[in-house]
């Protein structure tokens, strides 16, 4: 858990209001946690020699 005093350290130390700190916060975490849309991930598979249907199948014959 953080240290309930380093919010009032920043906020002190930037001379900001509390809001506009927790507001960068939040954007800094949901930029560093989104997830890939569809466009980053279109066409990963093209390089594969194994066809998807059967690397599917080896996975799940390991269960």
């Amino acid at each position: 858990m953080a240290d309930p005093l380093a919010l009032a350290q920043i906020v002190e130390a930037q001379q900001r209001p509390r809001a506009a700190v927790i507001r960068d916060a939040v954007e800094a975490y949901i930029a560093n946690h989104a997830r890939p849309s569809g466009a980053e991930v279109f066409g990963a598979w093209r390089d594969k020699r194994l066809d998807g249907l059967e690397y599917q199948q080896t996975l799940r014959s390991e269960w």
